[in-house]
C-alpha cells in the first residue's frame, strides 16, 4: 500500500520540480524531447519496412497484416502506464518520494503481468488471427512467424512504456529520448544482419526483422529498469516495493484502463473508417492513406504537448497549486492552437505538393488526396486543443473523461457523419473527408466544456488512494483484534 501521508516525506530533487518557474519554458523543455521520442518510435516501423521491402512484396504483405493487430494490442495495454505518469507527477508535486517509489514499483509490476497475458494470448491465436486478417496461404507462414516474435516483444515494450511514463511524471524526458535514439540506430544495423543472414548471423527472412526489433526493445527495457533500480532521476525501484500490492495495483489499473480503452478505440476506429472508404475504390483508399499520414504528422506535436501538460498539471495539483494548473492548461492550449494552426495553413496551401510527394505517379489519387488534406488541415489547431485539454484532465487524475470524449467523437460523431454524408448526399467520398474536421472541432469543444465545468478541481486522487489504504489498514487491525 502507499506509505501514509503522515510519515515524514523525503523531498524530491528541486531540478525535477515543475511547480516553479516559467510555465512556457517548462512546457517546451518537456514537450520537445517527447515529440522527438514519438518520431523516433515511428522509425522502428520505417526501418523494418525499408529492409523487409528488399525481400519481396510478399514479405511486406506479411508485415502489413501483423501491424494492425499488434497496434491494437499495444494500444490496449499501452494506456495503463499513463497511470504512472499521473501518480508520479502528483507525488513529485507533493514531495513524497516514498509513496512515489512504491507506486512506481507497483506500476512496473502490473504492466509486466499485463504484458505477459497479452503476449501469451497473441502467441496462441497467431494463426487464426492472421487468417482472419486475410493472409493468403503463401503469406501466412511468414505473417505468423513475424507476429509471434513481435508479441513476445510486448513484454519489453510495456516495460519501457512504464519507465518512460514514470520519468515523464517526474519531468525527466531526455534519458528516454536518448535510449530510443540509440536503439533505433541499433535496429537499423541489426535488421539486415538477421533478415539476410550476413556474416555469422542466420538468414531469418521476415522473422529476422521482428527478432531485431525484439532485441533492441529488450535493450531499451533493460536500460530503463537499470536506471530505476539504481535510483537515477528520482525514482528508485527497491525489492520491498516490488512485493505485489494487489489493492494498489487495482487502483492503478482503474486509473490507467480508461486510457487503454481510449487508445484501442481509436486504433479500431481507424480500421472501421478504412472499411468505409474502401467502398469508394482504390483511389479513395490511397487518398485516405495519404490524408491520415498527414494528420498523424499533426498528432505528433499535439501528443507531445498533451503528455507534457499532464506532467505539469499533475505536479502542480500534487503541490496544491490549482491556479497554476489552470494557467498551465491555458498556456498549453494557446501554444498548441497557434503552432498547429500555422502547420495546418502550410498543409492547406501545399496540399497538392504533399500528395504528389507521397504518390508522384498517383494521377487522380493526387487530386483526391489534396481535397482530403485541405479538408482536415484547417482543423489542426483544434486537434491540438483537444489533445492538450484531455492531457490536463489526465494530469488531474480524470482518465474517464478522455475515454468518453474519444468514444463520442468517433462512434457518435465521425463515423455516423461520414456514413450519412458519403452514402446519402451528393458529396460521396468527400463526405468522409468533411466528417473529420467537423468531429475534431466538436470534440475540442466538448473537451473545453468538460475542463471548464467538470469536477476535476474537486478530484483529490492521492487523498482517495490514501483514504482507501487507511480503511483497509483499520479493517485489518479490527479483524486481528477480534480473532
Amino acid at each position: 500500500m502507499v506509505p501514509a501521508r503522515t510519515r515524514a516525506v523525503k523531498l524530491v530533487r528541486p531540478g525535477t520540480s515543475l511547480t516553479q518557474g516559467s510555465i512556457s519554458l517548462n512546457l517546451f523543455r518537456l514537450a520537445l524531447p517527447i515529440i522527438i521520442s514519438n518520431m523516433l518510435q515511428t522509425a522502428y516501423q520505417v526501418v523494418d519496412t525499408f529492409w523487409v521491402g528488399r525481400l519481396s512484396a510478399q514479405a511486406v504483405a506479411a508485415v502489413s497484416f501483423c501491424f494492425p493487430v499488434s497496434f491494437l494490442l499495444i494500444a490496449l495495454g499501452g494506456g495503463l502506464p499513463l497511470a504512472g505518469t499521473v501518480l508520479a507527477a502528483q507525488y513529485t508535486g507533493r514531495g513524497d518520494d516514498d509513496a512515489m517509489n512504491h507506486v512506481a514499483a507497483q506500476t512496473v509490476l502490473m504492466v509486466f503481468l499485463v504484458s505477459l497475458v497479452l503476449a501469451g494470448v497473441g502467441h496462441t491465436v497467431a494463426v487464426p488471427i492472421m487468417q482472419l486478417m486475410g493472409a493468403a496461404p503463401e503469406v501466412l507462414p511468414d505473417a505468423v512467424r513475424f507476429f509471434r516474435i513481435a508479441v513476445l516483444g510486448f513484454i519489453f515494450v510495456f516495460m519501457f512504456f512504464a519507465y518512460q511514463a514514470l520519468m515523464r511524471g517526474r519531468g525527466v524526458v531526455y534519458p528516454p529520448m536518448f535510449i530510443v535514439f540509440i536503439t533505433v540506430l541499433i535496429n537499423f544495423a541489426l535488421d539486415p544482419l538477421l533478415i539476410f543472414g550476413w556474416g555469422p548471423f542466420p538468414r531469418m527472412g521476415v522473422a529476422g526483422s521482428a527478432m531485431a526489433t525484439l532485441c533492441t526493445q529488450g535493450l531499451a527495457a533493460a536500460i530503463g529498469l537499470t536506471l530505476m533500480v539504481r535510483g537515477r532521476h528520482g525514482i528508485h525501484l527497491k525489492w520491498p516495493n516490488l512485493r505485489p500490492d494487489f489493492a494498489l495495483m487495482r487502483q492503478i489499473f482503474r486509473i490507467g484502463f480508461p486510457s487503454s480503452i481510449e487508445q484501442s478505440t481509436q486504433a479500431l476506429g481507424m480500421t472501421v473508417m478504412t472499411m468505409l472508404v474502401a467502398g469508394f475504390g482504390t483511389i479513395a483508399v490511397a487518398a485516405y492513406g495519404i490524408g491520415v499520414r498527414v494528420m498523424s504528422c499533426a498528432l505528433v506535436p499535439a501528443l507531445g504537448l498533451s503528455v507534457a501538460t499532464s506532467a505539469l498539471v499533475g505536479q502542480n495539483i500534487g503541490a496544491d497549486q490549482l491556479h497554476r494548473a489552470e494557467r498551465t492548461n491555458l498556456v498549453s492550449c494557446s501554444v498548441a492552437f497557434i503552432i498547429l494552426t500555422l502547420a495546418g495553413l502550410l498543409a492547406f496551401f501545399g496540399a497538392a505538393a504533399i500528395a504528389r510527394f507521397f504518390i508522384p505517379q498517383g494521377g487522380p489519387a493526387i487530386d483526391q488526396s489534396a481535397i482530403f488534406i485541405r479538408a482536415v488541415a484547417l482543423s489542426f489547431g483544434f486537434i491540438g486543443l483537444q489533445q492538450v485539454l484531455t492531457g490536463s484532465l489526465r494530469g488531474a487524475g480524470d482518465t474517464v473523461a478522455p475515454m468518453v470524449l474519444a468514444m463520442i467523437s468517433l462512434w457518435m460523431l465521425r463515423f455516423p457523419l461520414a456514413y450519412v454524408l458519403s452514402a446519402h448526399t451528393a458529396l460521396h467520398v468527400r463526405g468522409i473527408w468533411y466528417a473529420f474536421p467537423v468531429s475534431t472541432v466538436a470534440s475540442a469543444a466538448m473537451a473545453g466544456y468538460w475542463f471548464l465545468w467538470g469536477g476535476w478541481r474537486d478530484k483529490r486522487l492521492l487523498d482517495e488512494i490514501e483514504f482507501q489504504d487507511q480503511v483497509r489498514e483499520e479493517a485489518a487491525i479490527e479483524e486481528g483484534s477480534s480473532s
